[in-house]
């Protein structure tokens, strides 16, 4: 159930972060449009060290584009993983559409076998791939949870800027 609720009175340690496309590629302004969150790549990273400084599951989620000119495509540059994609995740998942749960290796078996209690989702495009991975997450079954202070920008391109009624928040760990 996609639940909002103040991550304080949650046992995060049973959650996996899922990071989802923090990938150079979202970098290009021209081709993706203005970013409504400049500070996306700082609360990312700060998700990251609270979740990696712990000990809890970590996973990152990376798009492979299929399309030869996509900044997304394994040959491009945009491919790399952020700098600060530093800690070691205890999964990497590659997928070639917008849901992580759609990618490889199974994240969803993944996550049973860990008997996690569910995910806390955050990457680029909360309206997009992030949202994506934390509805079809509900709809497997798992606990779905995001960050209150969207870490993750929405793009201002097409159909992609339409806020969704199911985004989900929970209260951001304090800096560390």
């Amino acid at each position: 159930m996609v639940t909002t609720t103040d991550m304080g009175s949650l046992d995060l340690s049973r959650f996996a972060l899922v990071v989802v496309d923090a990938q150079r590629a979202f970098d290009d302004g021209e081709y993706w449009g203005k970013r409504n969150n400049p500070d996306r790549d700082a609360n990312i990273a700060s998700l990251i060290g609270h979740w990696a400084e712990r000990g809890w599951p970590l996973v990152y989620v990376r798009h492979d584009s299929v399309a030869t000119g996509s900044p997304l495509h394994p040959s491009s540059p945009g491919h790399q993983f952020k700098d600060y994609l530093k800690a070691e995740p205890d999964l990497l998942v590659v997928k070639s559409v917008n849901s992580a749960f759609h990618g490889n290796p199974d994240l969803d078996a993944w996550l049973r076998e860990r008997r996690l209690n569910g995910i806390v989702v955050c990457g680029i495009t909360t309206n997009h791939c992030c949202e994506t991975t934390a509805r079809v997450g509900d709809n497997l079954g798992h606990r779905v949870h995001s960050p209150s202070t969207q870490p993750t920008p929405s793009i201002e391109k097409g159909s992609m800027a339409r806020p969704s009624p199911r985004t989900t928040s929970v209260e951001s760990p304090p800096p560390t």
